[in-house]
């Protein structure tokens, strides 16, 4: 039989787009442990999340065994607008390396919020609206979230509060344009708008901020204003459920020309990328159909995989959310002000956590000024410009690449390039002027982070 002429662009038709999001946790053998209420330590129910989050999304979060939960009509009809997303083979990075290796990557920048985060953004703005709610309230790191969230909301005629990280409000200020443009409110955090943010400000003067910190007053706001709901842009179950499109469009482009990955690469901040790329094949490997290697890359700066702890902790600052079980390196933790505003959380999603602990998935750090590099050698020959967060994993990808040049060996590898970098050009700057530096907290810094961890 004649090999299949693979494309450097391959496109799904539409009718080959997924029509079901992939559950993951139902083909876990060890279930990711469930979240606490923090005040009675016992599993949260129901009732218990019903004043945070959206009714349906409660019910996708508490669901470990039904395998595939249908798209509704109205966001696949959304999602035609900019997916299927192109997998695309890297002939011209493959040639710059001169290595033996095949490299794919999944690109999911083709939409005005410039990342993937559109796929989650406009599932919970959805169900939102199927409730009757006024809006919803979101913290955002890098803004790529905030920006999905914003076009979502406006989408479905719903308000929009976002808390943005206040390194991120400085450095991004075109990012929080957009948002503004689809009709949120951004507010930088932490900030002197809720009682949470006042006590983090108080303890912490001049605070860059944190994820955590954002997401205690995104979380403070949607619980005392009747008619809004909190949405979370990753971490979550029902987050990695949706993004579960990533992967399912990832393996069946594969699929049709025959491609069996070797390596699959994603960026790890709080896990919904890399959960949405690995999902489907994950589940081969769950269930003994495939075997895969898995690569989860982070910063340095902020390695909740690579040197956190796997417990109990809270998914915020201000220790108002739930307790999840995952690896954290403290919810009092702020990282440095790194580039990456999209990875800087303190804690890794539950089910990437548990898939981590049973040994079925690894990961490594990497510092910035090494990442920028490897983003500016994909620019010049991909022609793509990614965003801080997406090039972890070029970084990681270039480096197994460059191993199979040392070796011969012709592995396959995907990764995820989650986004685009054009509202990310003062990181950019920084780093073609010689300005930028690596802060890595210490072994103590961890330590005293760590050590204030709840008992469970």
């Amino acid at each position: 039989m004649a090999e299949k002429t693979i494309p450097y662009k391959i496109y799904l038709e539409e009718q080959e787009m997924p029509k079901a999001w992939y559950n993951l946790r139902a083909d876990m053998k060890n279930k990711p442990a469930p979240l606490l209420n923090p005040a009675t330590k016992k599993p949260m129910t129901a009732e218990d999340l019903a004043p945070v989050f959206c009714d349906e999304l409660i019910a996708q979060e508490l669901d470990d065994t039904t395998p595939y939960i249908e798209i509704p009509e109205e966001i696949r009809e959304f999602y035609k607008m900019y997916r299927p997303s192109p997998l695309v083979r890297a002939y011209c990075l493959e040639k710059k390396l001169q290595t033996p290796a095949k490299i794919y990557y999944k690109f999911e920048g083709n939409n005005t919020s410039g990342s993937h985060k559109l796929n989650s953004a406009i599932a919970q703005a959805y169900y939102a609206k199927k409730q009757g709610l006024k809006g919803v309230t979101t913290e955002t790191g890098a803004g790529q979230w905030g920006t999905a969230l914003s076009m979502a909301c406006s989408y479905f005629d719903l308000d929009c509060k976002v808390y943005m990280v206040k390194c991120s409000y400085e450095q991004k200020p075109f990012r929080r344009e957009v948002m503004r443009t689809y009709g949120a409110s951004v507010v930088p955090s932490p900030s002197e708008t809720t009682e949470v943010g006042k006590k983090i400000l108080a303890e912490h003067p001049g605070t860059t901020g944190s994820l955590g910190c954002a997401i205690s007053e995104a979380v403070e706001v949607a619980t005392k204003n009747p008619g809004y709901r909190y949405v979370l842009g990753s971490v979550l179950n029902q987050v990695l459920l949706h993004q579960s499109i990533i992967g399912l469009e990832t393996k069946t482009a594969l699929d049709k020309y025959d491609i069996h990955p070797d390596i699959i690469i994603g960026c790890a901040g709080g896990g919904s990328n890399l959960g949405g790329l690995i999902s489907p094949f994950m589940g081969e490997k769950l269930r003994g159909e495939a075997d895969y290697r898995f690569i989860a890359v982070e910063p340095a700066s902020c390695p909740s995989f690579t040197r956190g702890t796997y417990a109990y902790d809270f998914c915020d600052t201000g220790m108002i959310c739930p307790l999840a079980k995952m690896y954290t390196l403290g919810s009092g933790f702020i990282p440095s002000a790194n580039h990456a505003g999209g990875l800087r959380f303190h804690g890794m999603s539950s089910t990437l956590s548990q898939l981590y602990d049973d040994g079925l998935m690894e990961a490594v750090s990497v510092e910035q000024t090494e990442v920028f590099e490897a983003a500016e050698t994909f620019a010049r020959v991909e022609g793509i410009l990614p965003a801080p967060e997406s090039s972890h994993a070029i970084r990681v990808a270039i480096d197994e690449a460059l191993k199979c040049k040392e070796t011969g060996e012709e592995k396959t590898i995907v990764f995820g390039l989650t986004g685009t970098g054009y509202f990310d050009l003062f990181a950019y700057e920084r780093y073609n002027n010689g300005e930028m530096t690596d802060v890595i907290p210490t072994d103590e810094e961890i330590a005293a982070s760590i050590a204030k961890l709840p008992q469970i």
